[in-house]
């Protein structure tokens, strides 16, 4: 595997708080707040550097109001909306911060805000729709600026990082997954998640010292 920096971004999808323990009350992953380092470091292989945030608002129709609620169907006619989850990542609120040590908003070359509409809950960062229609214009960005290759991590390996990650690779990215740089939030969703991305045609690596070795 070779990673030429000039044609290389380094996309963190959504390592915020809410999907932290730093957030116990919202969508909080196991260890999510311990990929700091490893998005970090995979950032040194690349030249541009886009993170993606849920931005979402304190009220939709896939909020959960009880835990019973949660990953059941969303009642009604939204068809960019699935199965509902707690509240989290609520512009103005601490989970919808970058999880600490990672560069702040201003830092980054792109950033990516998702979400913002209650009839919509998107999981990848290039789509704000379910259908792939609207576009969040990180493809277009990223091509425009003469990027091939772009390494991903973030928040979740099974969601939000998996659905990114296959965007990109079906519009003619090569695109490197860094385990390391990812949480996930169940084993065997994560597995079938990574099963899914190598079948598509996307790399993925352990850790960034692959890319040391590249």
């Amino acid at each position: 595997m070779v990673i030429y920096s000039h044609d290389t971004a380094s996309f963190d999808v959504d390592p915020q708080c809410g999907f932290t323990p730093l957030c116990p009350n919202e969508l909080p992953v196991a260890d999510g707040d311990a990929i700091v380092a490893e998005l970090n470091g995979q950032a040194g292989f690349a030249r541009l550097r886009v993170v993606s945030k849920d931005c979402h608002p304190a009220q939709a129709p896939w909020i959960a109001e009880c835990g019973e609620e949660i990953l059941q169907p969303v009642a009604g006619d939204y068809p960019d909306l699935d199965v509902k989850w707690p509240s989290h990542c609520v512009v103005g609120t601490k989970g919808n911060q970058l999880i600490p040590g990672l560069p702040q908003e201003q830092d980054y070359d792109l950033v990516v805000e998702k979400g913002q509409d209650p009839h919509m809950h998107p999981y990848g960062a290039c789509f704000h729709d379910l259908g792939e229609k609207k576009t969040t214009g990180a493809i277009e960005w990223l091509r425009d600026n003469g990027i091939a290759t772009i390494l991903v991590g973030g928040l979740a390996t099974d969601y939000c990082v998996k659905t990114t990650a296959l965007q990109l690779v079906r519009n003619g990215f090569k695109v490197v997954v860094n385990l390391a740089a990812c949480r996930g939030v169940a084993a065997q969703t994560t597995e079938a998640a990574i099963v899914e991305m190598r079948q598509a045609g996307i790399v993925v690596i352990a850790d960034s010292r692959e890319l040391e070795a590249a």
